[in-house]
C-alpha cells in the first residue's frame, strides 16, 4: 500500500518558519514533522510514499537527497570520519516518488495530479503533513476494508480547544453555550483512506473534502473513524511550541514505533 502526503501549502501562520522553510520541514526536535508522519505509517509497514509538493518542494527534495543518518541515529566512528557505523537506521528501506503538484493547487488537486502512481492500488492511503496522533492504524483499516461499499475514510477527533460553542435564535438571544469539548462537533483530521473510486468524485478545481465528500455523503459512501488517543496539528507557533516541549519531556505518543504494535501486512 501506498500513502500520498501533501506537501504543497504555504503555512502562513508558521510565518517564523515557513519564509525559510516549507511547513512539512519546521523541526520537532531533531527531526521535520514530515519525517514523523512517515516514520508513523512506515511502523504499520507503509514505506512507499508519494509527497505531493509545491510551496518550496525543493527543499523537501533536498532533504531526503542529502539525509544524514547521523545527526539523529547513534553512530561509531573510526578511523578519523573515514568509516561511520551506523547502530540505528531510519529510511533505508523507504521509496519516496516526489511530485511537483503546484504553488497554488488544492489538496484535490494534488490528489488528482499523483493519480498515475496510484495505478493497481486496491487502497491507499493520504494525509496532510502536519498532524501527529497514535492512533491505531490497524483497527481504522480494518474497519474501513469491512465495508467494501465505502470510496473513503478519515479520522476524526473530538475539539479540545477552550472555546464555547453558543446557539442563538434568529434574534441573537443566546439559547445555550457550552465547551466545545463537551459537544458533538468532531474535526476532520486528514489521515484518508481512500479507494481509487474517489476519483470518479472529484472535478477540476475541487477541494478533497467538500464537493467530493458532499457526493460521497449523498450516497451513503464516506466513512468516519473516531480517534480517542492522541492528536496534534502544527498550525501556528504556539501548535510547534507544543509539540517541542512535549519532545523535550520525552512525552511523544505520536512515536507509535517506539511500542510493539502489529504490522497492516500481518493482519488476518
Amino acid at each position: 500500500m501506498k500513502v500520498v502526503l501533501f506537501c504543497g501549502g504555504q503555512g502562513t501562520r508558521l510565518r517564523e518558519y515557513s519564509e525559510t522553510v516549507p511547513k512539512p520541514m519546521v523541526n520537532i526536535g531533531y527531526r521535520p514533522i514530515l519525517w514523523n508522519v512517515m516514520r508513523f505509517y512506515a511502523h504499520f509497514g507503509i514505506k512507499d510514499f508519494i509527497l505531493a509538493l509545491g510551496y518550496k518542494g525543493d527543499a523537501i527534495k533536498d532533504y531526503f537527497v542529502n539525509y544524514d543518518e547521523t545527526i539523529s541515529n547513534d553512530f561509531v566512528y573510526s578511523r578519523g570520519g573515514k568509516e561511520i557505523e551506523l547502530l540505528t537506521s531510519d529510511i533505508d528501506d523507504w521509496r519516496i516518488t516526489f511530485v511537483d503538484t503546484g504553488m497554488h493547487s488544492n489538496v484535490g488537486m494534488r490528489l488528482m495530479q499523483v493519480r498515475e502512481h496510484l495505478e493497481g492500488e486496491e487502497m491507499f492511503f493520504a494525509n496532510y503533513a502536519d498532524g501527529l496522533a497514535d492512533l491505531d492504524l490497524c483497527s481504522m483499516i480494518q474497519c474501513f476494508a469491512n465495508k467494501p461499499e465505502m470510496v473513503a475514510s478519515f479520522m476524526t477527533y473530538r475539539p479540545t480547544a477552550t472555546f464555547h460553542v453558543v446557539q442563538t435564535q434568529q434574534d441573537g438571544m443566546v439559547t445555550s453555550i457550552s465547551p466545545i469539548s463537551s459537544s458533538n462537533l468532531l474535526y476532520n483530521t486528514g489521515y484518508f483512506i481512500l479507494r481509487p473510486e474517489i476519483f470518479d468524485y472529484i472535478e477540476y478545481g475541487e477541494e478533497l473534502v467538500e464537493q467530493p465528500f458532499q457526493k460521497l455523503i449523498s450516497e451513503n459512501r464516506l466513512l468516519s473513524y473516531r480517534h480517542r488517543g492522541f492528536w496534534q496539528a502544527m498550525d501556528t507557533f504556539k501548535d510547534k511550541m507544543l509539540l517541542d516541549e512535549l519532545q523535550a519531556k520525552g512525552d511523544t505518543p505520536w512515536e507509535v514505533w517506539k511500542k510493539d504494535s502489529p504490522l497492516i501486512n500481518q493482519m488476518s
